[in-house]
């Protein structure tokens, strides 16, 4: 047994899977590892470890001028949540109206959504990109207008006020503000002092699986974001599902250092239940992957050394980035780190052979990569890379429990599921609702896959891009966007953050590409305080990247498999226009449908305006 096998057999069980392989060319593959019984609620967790271990450190921010971490504990935590609960039961909140939160993560934030979930009431948190980075709150307002909660917390009234002015009028809900509340709002010490009269705990009596938890909001790229539904079963059953497959978690709990908002499916379903669910301890980050905040992220990670790593691709760019120019940060992270997990979005081949380079210098062993697959209509886990893949994007297995169902389309399988974690619907959006589901009542999330071995379903599936991504060129030939994109980052590398392919009907693909402002100001030689189109127009960055589209052309196939043009984009991509989600995902279609001008110079004959590979 090699190394990192015997490091996976210690972590994981071992993949198991069934296939049927149907007349219509459709494929049904489920795990063979049964998951055990879930729990009714996720407040049967809090109560668990707080009658258990209810001085176990639960939750940790930094706070004061010290900025120090300020821990609570279990005990504490379920304490709190009973208070604020009996206000909220008080106040009468319910599906019709729920709790609406605005604010980033915090231990505030954890409070109010606990204490909604543990007495039977629903709470939104809505990403604070739609308060405090768009410009007209036109989608913020049409979520609390879909919502109509009852209460709407921001974590600084100041900071929130403009958007707490678009929305006045759009809703009745009782404001609660962290810090400089105004007249009218009340404080999270309103909240904790209210009694609990023993009703908090009949209430979480009667909380089943079926009982909303929570709605999260699609990313909403067109239109207005949809109101996912989550109950309290989706998310038990989907936290069972792990435990059976992630078998070290019933022994070491997990220690996580997170960043990932709690308004996604990834940071709040996956990460922060999964410490709920196993007594462990969730460090609140302050940190982003960008460039003005990743240096948090380092120096908590330094600082904490957690045992699991989560993260997405553009976070692990900054991390490798950090790892290679702090010795402490190095031997500090790889010191306790088991697992480095990463989702959202494929890793570039690139940063998983420097993380596994790194590791190794630094410990003389491999540190384990795995990754998951999933949606917010799916809690989010539906497949889980339980093993050690030969190499980046095998999103695994079935998760035990689920129904996976490929199939045909065009030149792709289009993957579907089915199973307790999948959701009953999206909040007052019918039509919607039905059209997500096939005749089988499987779920339709528009990706793609294909099966690492086509005769082995236990060696795992390979994220094959969104099936309405691909396009063909006019020779014929369909460009894998998914599969393209993350080889065009590893060739433009370190200037290219996030790729968008276009080339619909012509003869060949053109990159736009979202740099890395940072990256680039490095290689032009170039100060803070140059232009960003001056510095992406250099002569040193236009020929880096002019020497990435040559290799990735000389790594051979043929015009689908290499882009020979690319521009440089000096705007961000757009959170009012559904470009890009909290977790850095780019949305392609999005970004071509607004950007009709940069693909305009990109395919023009003014070869100043973009990069060849000439």
């Amino acid at each position: 047994m090699s190394e990192i096998d015997k490091l996976v057999s210690e972590l994981f069980a071992k993949p198991s899977v069934s296939m049927e392989r149907r007349g219509d060319g459709s494929i049904i593959l489920r795990s063979n590892i049964k998951p055990g019984p879930a729990a009714a609620n996720i407040g049967e967790w809090l109560r668990r470890w707080s009658a258990e271990d209810p001085d176990r450190p639960f939750l940790a921010e930094r706070r004061g001028p010290d900025n120090d971490w300020f821990r609570i504990s279990y005990g504490e935590v379920h304490c709190r949540i009973k208070r604020i609960g009996a206000w909220m039961l008080a106040r009468k909140l319910s599906p019709q109206a729920p709790v609406a939160i605005l604010s980033d993560n915090s231990i505030d934030h954890a409070l109010l959504a606990l204490a909604a979930a543990y007495t039977g009431i629903p709470c939104a948190a809505i990403s604070p990109a739609y308060s405090l980075m768009s410009a007209d709150h036109v989608k913020l307002t049409a979520m609390i207008e879909l919502l109509n909660p009852g209460l709407i917390y921001v974590s600084d009234g100041v900071a929130y006020a403009k958007a707490l002015s678009a929305i006045n009028g759009h809703h009745e809900a009782v404001v609660v503000a962290g810090a400089n509340g105004s007249s009218g709002v009340l404080t999270m010490d309103d909240l904790e002092a209210a009694a609990d009269d023993g009703r908090v705990e009949a209430a979480c009596d009667a909380v089943t699986g079926e009982t909303i938890a929570k709605f999260l909001f699609t990313s909403g790229s067109t239109g207005a974001p949809k109101a996912v539904i989550n109950t309290h079963g989706m998310l038990t059953s989907s936290q069972e599902a792990k435990v059976a497959i992630w078998t070290f978690l019933v022994k070491e709990p997990p220690v996580i250092v997170d960043w990932l908002p709690w308004s996604h499916t990834f940071g709040a379903n996956h990460n922060f239940n999964m410490v709920l669910r196993n007594g462990g301890t969730l460090y609140i980050d302050a940190g982003r992957p960008a460039p003005h905040l990743a240096h948090i992220t380092a120096d908590n990670l330094k600082n904490v050394g957690p045992n699991i790593c989560f993260n997405v691709p553009r976070g692990y760019a900054m991390l490798v980035d950090a790892l290679r120019r702090d010795d402490e940060l190095r031997r500090a992270f790889f010191a306790n780190v088991r697992i480095i997990f990463y989702a959202a979005a494929a890793l570039p081949q690139n940063l998983w052979d420097a993380l596994d380079e790194l590791s190794r210098a630094t410990t003389g062993k491999p540190t384990p990569m795995v990754s998951a697959w999933g949606a917010t209509e799916t809690s989010p886990l539906s497949t889980d890379c339980h093993f050690q893949a030969e190499r980046s994007g095998n999103i695994g297995v079935p998760a035990p429990g689920v129904e996976l169902k490929l199939v045909p389309d065009g030149n792709k399988m289009e993957i579907r599921v089915r199973g307790p974690n999948v959701m009953p619907g999206y909040w007052k959006l019918p039509e919607a609702t039905a059209a997500a589901f096939d005749e089988e009542g499987f779920y339709r999330i528009g990706d793609a896959v294909r099966m690492a071995e086509p005769d082995d379903p236990a060696k795992g599936l390979y994220f094959d891009g969104r099936v309405a991504e691909d396009f063909k060129l006019s020779t014929g030939t369909f460009v894998n966007v998914g599969q393209l994109r993350m080889e065009g980052i590893a060739a433009l590398s370190p200037v290219a953050q996030d790729i968008v392919l276009c080339g619909h009907d012509s003869s060949e693909v053109g990159f736009l590409v979202f740099p890395d402002a940072a990256a680039c100001r490095k290689i032009a030689g170039a100060g803070e305080n140059e232009p960003l189109r001056k510095v992406l127009d250099s002569d040193a960055v236009r020929a880096h990247v002019a020497v990435g589209l040559a290799n990735l052309k000389k790594s051979g196939g043929g015009s689908s498999r290499f882009a020979t043009r690319a521009r440089l984009l000096d705007q961000p991509p757009s959170v009012d226009d559904g470009e890009i989600t909290d977790k850095g995902y780019i949305n392609q279609r999005a970004v071509l449908d607004n950007r009709t001008d940069q693909v305009a110079l990109l395919t023009g004959e003014n070869r100043q305006q973009f990069i060849t590979t000439d």
